[in-house]
């Protein structure tokens, strides 16, 4: 096993332990919107790339509500199938559950016949991260090729404080996030 594979298992692991230790009225109240800096970062009309949360993930439901109701466009990961390059694609209504499908991930995604788009912001899962917003996600390179793709894209990551890690192992194809946001603090802008 290399090592970013035990690094992986570890945080994974302890993600996964944090989540099923909060009582579900916290769950619910965390992360409900984006704290005032990461929300100066969202321009106005800008659209939003967002995850659905699995697996002890931070949850995104509540600033996906928020986002929506500030006016902004949401899209989610889509994929035709697990070979599949990663797309985004429009997700209507975050209130509306029968707007989603399930993807081949594990989570849920926009139909097939949502409008493919390219978010201005993405807000993107990890594993771990260090304070000056180095991440380490799941291993399939879905998002660090996606960003690579689109420059242009700004990437905030969501965590939960445990996530937090003195270092990782970098590699040149490793994509900065602008910043990282927990229950409890914002790390950045970077």
């Amino acid at each position: 096993m290399t090592d970013k594979q035990a690094l992986r298992a570890e945080l994974r692991a302890r993600r996964r332990e944090h989540a099923e230790t909060l009582p579900a009225n916290v769950r619910a109240l965390v992360l409900m919107r984006p704290p005032r800096p990461v929300a100066d970062l969202i321009p106005a009309g800008a659209s939003v790339g967002l995850y659905r949360a699995i697996g002890g993930e931070a949850p995104t439901g509540g600033y996906a509500r928020w986002l929506f109701e500030a006016g902004h466009a949401l899209a989610l990961p889509w994929f035709a199938d697990r070979s599949a390059p990663m797309q985004f694609r429009r997700w209507d209504n975050p209130h509306v559950a029968e707007l989603l499908e399930p993807a081949p991930w594990g989570s849920l995604q926009p139909r097939g016949d949502a409008a493919e788009m390219t978010p201005d912001v993405l807000i993107v899962p990890l594993l771990g991260f260090t304070a000056d917003g180095q991440r380490l996600g799941q291993g399939g390179g879905h998002y660090d090729r996606y960003l690579a793709a689109h420059p242009h894209v700004l990437p905030i990551g969501l965590a939960w404080d445990c996530q937090l890690v003195d270092d990782l192992p970098v590699e040149p194809h490793d994509i900065t996030l602008k910043g990282v946001v927990t229950p409890t603090r914002f790390y950045g802008p970077f």
